[in-house]
């Protein structure tokens, strides 16, 4: 097997330097921390705090931090042998790192150390797009033998909720079967029996809360924590609800009580929610790994709606702590078969943002989720990457209709947006599947997406490929709108797929130095030797340092043995290094 890496120039006067001996595949999450694009090359707020891993347990540490002249901060939550220091008469924060890391890794007691550096988080609503069109398609019609059941049924309310009339995305609010459908198809799910029931979802955001009238009774504390504050409270601060109400409108996406006469009906109403407030302070790799790992034990699904800036100029992704939380929750998490964790994947399209630039929705731990609008368009926010594996519905343009949900001051809201919205709204319907086969692995869930998704609500925007399996995909929508229906269906009676089988090949097929002047390509092969048998593709992951001089003036394409082509970077507007 062949597959092709195609660098072009896409501007004037651009001269690339290829690096081939450090161009490699890897095996997909198997690389170590590289320490590249965690921010780090861009950090200009470098605080007063280090981690630090030491052998020997708790005591040692204190010992370590005492003889070279750091205040012990205690253990770094869910990390073995990981501490918190503080450097005495050090300033709060500063623009370079400080030199006494060096100390601290000279020490042989000392596995590692770093200090850590502020961190820009982005909540990912979109910047509101007044002049958006209002545009309208014909979208075909999904063959479902359940829905047919439920349309034909008289049109009593579901649930009595103030908002179910509004959660257009729930329901199926045609009037005949042969109209085009335009939901989720959650409700067969229902029918079926499951509601999220013995699932529990957090939500890594800014806080929840949790004493919310549609939130309390399914509000999970053990799964809950404030890591901006260090308490076991998520609530959102008081003098700043309405900034700080991100976080409680994920979580009533997912868990609002059915039934209760407020607000509306979550997607998995039968789940319990918690969450990690943590976007409303400090950021660091800490506070991202902690959050990111909270619970391990307990936790079923991570929803998290944020991410590096969608600017079109950030290339950023987890730390060092970050990326171990990842790996352990996908080898730890739910008693082996691993968290699944669920990110929305930006809502850049406005600065042409690529989230193949965003190390958190582009990881083979996440599962990223684009937006659709309700007329089944691409949204003017939106951005394309080859990572994203299915789109739930959001806003669009701006008379599209929105999603609702809880809001902060236990109050409601119908202008819930961007793949903010989209990503809660996948969270839940894994929760349903998961309730309907407790058995899944995260790799599971991830297969089951692919080969449920739907092309045909979404098939009128162009584009689309078939891949060599004969799935439908788009750098947009991946492989298409999540249908619960069919995901639980196919979770009921799902084979659990084979232990990964990893391979690693270099690519070292240039010289030093090699020049690309505008319009030219380089074609990079990459041979699969046949020690190393794939008969199928999970996931691909490319290392490679390149360097060149100007802006925008790359695009990265991968193309498969069967000719499909696929954007890993388009036109940059940063620099790779």
């Amino acid at each position: 097997m062949t597959l092709t890496l195609l660098l072009i120039a896409s501007l004037s006067n651009s001269v690339l330097s290829w690096y081939p001996n450090e161009a490699v595949f890897w095996a997909p999450g198997e690389y170590g921390y590289q320490g590249v694009h965690n921010g780090l090359e861009h950090a200009r707020d470098f605080v007063n705090e280090w981690t630090v891993e030491v052998e020997g347990g708790e005591e040692v540490a204190q010992l370590v931090a005492l003889e070279l002249g750091y205040v012990f901060g205690g253990k770094v939550n869910g990390f073995p042998d990981t501490y918190t220091f503080l450097k005495y008469e050090h300033e709060k924060q500063r623009r370079t790192p400080s030199h006494h890391t060096s100390t601290l890794v000279k020490d042989r007691r000392v596995r590692w150390a770093e200090q850590l550096f502020s961190k820009s988080r982005v909540k990912r609503y979109p910047i509101p797009d007044p002049d958006a069109p209002l545009q309208r398609v014909k979208r075909l019609e999904a063959n479902d033998s359940l829905q047919k059941n439920i349309v034909s049924r008289p049109r009593a309310p579901w649930f009595n909720d103030e908002l179910w009339g509004h959660e257009w995305y729930l329901q199926d609010t045609r009037t005949m079967h042969n109209l085009p459908r335009l939901d989720l198809n959650v409700l067969p799910v229902y029918v079926m029996g499951y509601n999220g029931s013995g699932v529990r979802v957090s939500v890594l955001d800014d806080g929840i809360e949790h004493n919310h009238t549609d939130l309390r009774d399914n509000y999970d504390p053990e799964i809950s924590w404030d890591s901006n504050d260090g308490d076991s409270d998520p609530t959102p601060r008081l003098e700043d609800l309405k900034r700080n109400s991100h976080g409680t409108r994920c979580a009533g996406e997912i868990a609002m009580t059915a039934n209760n006469l407020k607000c509306g009906v979550g997607v998995a109403w039968g789940a319990k929610v918690g969450g990690v407030r943590m976007l409303d302070g400090r950021i660091t790799d800490r506070i991202e790994g902690e959050a990111i790992g909270y619970a391990l034990d307990k936790v079923d699904v991570y929803s998290a709606s944020w991410g590096p800036n969608d600017d079109g100029r950030t290339v950023e992704g987890p730390g060092r702590l970050a990326i171990e939380a990842f790996k352990r929750g996908v080898t730890q998490g739910r008693g082996g078969k691993g968290a699944i964790y669920v990110w929305a994947n930006g809502n850049g399209g406005g600065h042409s943002d690529n989230c193949n630039c965003d190390g958190y929705s582009s990881s083979i731990y996440t599962i990223s989720i684009g937006s659709a609008s309700q007329h089944g368009l691409f949204p003017w926010y939106g951005e394309i990457c080859s990572s994203t594996l299915a789109a739930a519905y959001s806003s669009g343009a701006y008379k599209d209709q929105k999603i609702a949900t809880t809001d902060t001051g236990d109050s409601c809201t119908l202008g819930h947006t961007g793949t903010s919205a989209a990503a809660p709204l996948a969270a839940g319907i894994i929760a349903l599947a998961l309730n309907a086969n407790p058995n899944l692995t995260w790799r599971d869930v991830q297969h089951l997406i692919v080969w449920t998704s739907e092309y045909a609500p979404l098939s009128a925007n162009p584009g689309w490929q078939i891949n060599g399996a004969g799935l439908y995909f788009d750098v947009r929508f991946g492989f298409g709108l999540l249908n619960a229906g069919a995901l639980v269906t196919m979770a009921l009676n799902w084979t659990t797929v084979p232990r990964k089988h990893v391979c690693r090949v270099d690519a070292a097929s240039y010289g030093e130095d090699t020049s690309l002047s505008s319009g030219q390509n380089i074609d990079v092969l990459i041979h699969v030797e046949d020690d190393c048998v794939v008969n199928y593709i999970e996931h691909i992951e490319v290392l490679m340092n390149i360097r060149y001089d100007r802006r925008g003036a790359l695009e990265i394409y991968l193309v498969s043995p069967q000719g499909e082509v696929l954007v890993i970077y388009e036109r940059l507007v940063v620099y790779l290094v």
